[in-house]
């Protein structure tokens, strides 16, 4: 009987093929709505049945890498504003549109940028596309051949929308402060996209049953 040998590099790169194309990528099949996460908090001290009224910013803040760089106000923008506001206004709160008039709660939303970079090696890109050549056509049989190192940097944006929930009926004169009692931070796939506001109001406001007049 004629036994076969295999080395175990190999061995090795068989059983590692196998392991990777039988493994399935998680995110494959992930829609955009199932990509998008949505986390709030709050002061467990804050009384929301306390407050009886509400002002929302008239603009959005657009945040990039932990600095304010301007306000806006796009379709997204307003988009956001208004179904913040009719949902303040479904859980019992008024809204103060006349701004020379005091309100309990003030409504703040920010657009926030964070770019992320990186630095990729060329030279593990090619992989084992390289070695085309062939060295004996050019008289050096035996030799192998290289490239130098080669390495680019890329750029990510990531983008989250962030909503803050100011107690203005109670400010820290001492500190000159103003207490935040909710904030939430919705991220992912289409996170800009107008179509989408209902949906992430919705779920911001579906798991903070306490906010209500």
């Amino acid at each position: 009987m004629k036994k076969s040998k295999f080395s175990l590099p190999v061995m090795m790169a068989t059983v590692i093929l196998m392991a990777g194309s039988c493994r399935k990528n998680v995110v494959d099949n992930v829609s955009d709505n199932d990509s998008r996460v949505y986390i709030t908090r709050f002061d467990s001290t804050a009384t929301f049945n306390g407050y009886q009224t509400f002002r929302i910013a008239d603009s959005v803040s657009i945040i990039k890498n932990g600095k304010s760089v301007q306000q806006a106000f796009t379709s997204y923008d307003s988009s956001m504003l208004a179904a913040l506001s009719q949902e303040m206004i479904q859980r019992g709160y008024s809204l103060i549109t006349d701004k020379t008039a005091a309100a309990d709660l003030g409504v703040h939303v920010s657009r926030v940028y964070n770019d992320y970079t990186g630095i990729i090696s060329y030279d593990n890109y090619w992989g084992e596309y390289g070695n085309y050549w062939d060295p004996y056509y050019w008289g050096y049989g035996g030799y192998g051949y290289y490239f130098p190192y080669a390495f680019g940097t890329y750029t990510v944006r990531d983008g989250a929308i962030s909503i803050d929930m100011i107690d203005l009926k109670n400010p820290n004169k001492t500190t000159n402060k103003l207490r935040s009692i909710w904030s939430a931070l919705g991220k992912g796939s289409g996170i800009f996209n107008v179509a989408n506001v209902n949906e992430e109001v919705q779920a911001f406001f579906g798991q903070s049953a306490y906010i209500q007049k």
